[in-house]
């Protein structure tokens, strides 16, 4: 794949050269300026990559969104993709690059995968800069009395360390405590970088940062520390959208990486906004499924954004469904099953119960549905044939995508779909008011989204709502935390589960990022490496190229 230099890129969504700041001859920051000039125009189409539950194998869902975006060019209508930035934790870890793959990847693929303009070393700055002031003031005296109990921040780093890092004890040379560290993607300030619409009110989200409590119960926040105006001048370029190009040459915006398991999961509204201002199209990714990612993009980025999508694009695999019908196991770091090569319609259409409950909560926001099935050349036309007929049958719109090996040409069935299914008729809706208390809206997630029969709420978690709603927090969105490998809490319980209630275990606020964040099953902070991490494959070769990305 030729790449390009980022000038033209910028050329074919015209933006001028005073708009950019160039990192090199294959990346650059845009200006907010860029947005600003952009105000009033024409808004482009929005639509949304969401997916069925992931397994280890990997659905493709990056790989779909940069095709899409391709295709869309080579029918003659101009596109940016926007994505988040990857993390140096799955990077090296279980999951490995987030740039997507064969034909429809991201360029450069290292540099991206490897720090790109270095966004996350701002966000792990800024993060730790507030909970190195707020130890300071407790060892210079505590005037603001803070309860070192009621301590919420915990410092973070970009990597997977859980055996080490996710239990701590803090201050031995200074004021000791326990805690532990969290992964960057995790941290408010990322949240908050990712929901920003300018450089002010990233200033007046850092300042509501809340970071414990006082002995009298009282919120204690960054500015109250006097740290959030140093943070924001941390974070003042790291707020600018980052331009690469994909493999054919066609605009991407790559921008903020916060988890969706665990914190919101959508790149930034910056991104979007200025996107949707330049192109026709505008493809952006929420991450896992539609129980998570999506939900969280409805109830979270499009509340700060303003914006609604035209249309959502569900990605789906032979083989994952094949392991939703609980026929065939998949674990990170092991061998493919080589049965899920062998053709299996059976297993295919018990499988698409997971699917099913996937399209089931895209038509609950009212919105346009169209399934993508990610081909895989072993793919069967019998089992192929299963997928079609139940989501043709169930009145959404089906597509192939066979964009890893053709790239945006092997999107363009899905393209049409996308452009028939964006002009149709939407009302998206959310599916909790505000006003409501917040063990209602955790309940209403769990339920409609999950497929719970309830929610079961730790003493600790029961406490935290009622002293969040005395904190004057109970109207904020709420930000479920949970694996992304079910529907469920339980990673072990594929397809679609029924008939389980959710533990709710504890809840954290994240009032400057303007959500509150609940702690489900054994969700961890801190991701741990694997028996084989990734990064055991990565290097250099005599040329100082990086190689064994994947």
């Amino acid at each position: 794949m030729e790449i390009r230099r980022i000038e033209e890129i910028a050329r074919k969504i015209h933006l001028s050269p005073e708009e950019l700041e160039l990192y090199g001859p294959y990346k650059a920051k845009v200006s907010l300026s860029a947005l600003e000039r952009r105000k009033g125009w024409p808004r482009g189409r929005y639509v949304v990559v969401s997916g069925i539950t992931p397994t280890p194998l990997g659905e493709g869902k990056t790989v779909t969104a940069i095709g899409l975006s391709q295709a869309f060019w080579r029918m003659g209508k101009t596109s940016i993709v926007c994505l988040r930035q990857p993390s140096l934790g799955p990077v090296f870890g279980v999951k490995g690059g987030a740039t997507g793959g064969g034909k429809a990847q991201l360029l450069p693929v290292d540099e991206i995968n490897l720090g790109l303009t270095g966004d996350f070393h701002a966000v792990t700055m800024a993060h730790n800069l507030a909970c190195a002031f707020l130890d300071n003031h407790l060892y210079r005296g505590n005037a603001l009395n803070i309860d070192p109990e009621r301590i919420f921040i915990r410092r973070v780093l970009d990597l997977c360390d859980r055996w080490a890092l996710s239990e701590v004890l803090l201050g031995l040379r200074g004021f000791p405590r326990r805690s532990g560290f969290d992964i960057t993607p995790t941290s408010e300030v990322m949240a908050i970088l990712a929901l920003a619409r300018d450089l002010w009110e990233l200033r007046r989200r850092l300042g509501r940062m809340v970071l414990a409590l006082t002995k009298e119960g009282k919120p204690v926040t960054c500015e109250d520390l006097r740290v959030a105006g140093a943070m924001a001048a941390l974070l003042r370029q790291a707020l600018k959208p980052n331009l690469v190009q994909t493999g054919e040459g066609t605009p991407a915006f790559v921008h903020t990486g916060p988890f969706a398991n665990i914190a919101h999961g959508n790149s930034s509204v910056v991104a979007d906004l200025l996107a949707v201002g330049l192109a026709e199209f505008v493809v952006t990714e929420a991450g896992f499924g539609s129980d998570i990612g999506l939900e969280k993009f409805v109830h979270i980025k499009c509340r700060a954004s303003g914006l609604a999508p035209d249309c959502v694009v569900l990605v789906a695999s032979i083989r994952a469904l094949k392991v939703h019908s609980g026929k065939y196991e998949a674990k990170p770091g092991r061998p493919l099953d080589p049965r899920l090569f062998d053709p299996d319609p059976e297993a295919v259409e018990e499988g698409c119960a997971n699917l099913e409950k996937h399209m089931e909560n895209v038509h609950l926001f009212g919105l346009p549905c169209v399934v993508a099935l990610n081909r895989f050349p072993q793919d069967d036309p019998k089992e192929v044939h299963v997928v079609r007929k139940f989501v043709e049958g169930k009145g959404a719109l089906f597509a192939e995508s066979r964009a890893f090996a053709e790239g945006g040409e092997g999107a363009r069935e899905l393209a049409e779909a996308v452009v028939e299914a964006a002009s149709r008729p939407k009302d998206m809706r959310f599916l909790y008011d505000l006003s409501e208390p917040l063990s209602v809206k955790i309940e209403r997630i769990a339920k409609l989204m999950y497929g719970a029969d309830g929610v079961e709420f730790s003493e600790l978690a029961q406490t935290r709502l009622e002293e969040f709603a005395r904190l004057g927090w109970g109207e904020l969105p709420i930000c479920l935390a949970k694996t992304h490998l079910s529907l469920s809490h339980d990673p072990a319980l594929k397809g679609r589960p029924r008939g389980f209630t959710l533990p709710v275990r504890d809840l954290r606020p994240m009032v400057g990022a303007g959500f509150l964040y609940a702690l489900c099953g054994e969700i961890s902070t801190m991701p741990g490496l694997p028996t084989h991490p990734a990064g055991e494959k990565i290097d250099i070769d005599e040329n100082g190229n990086v190689i064994g990305l994947v």
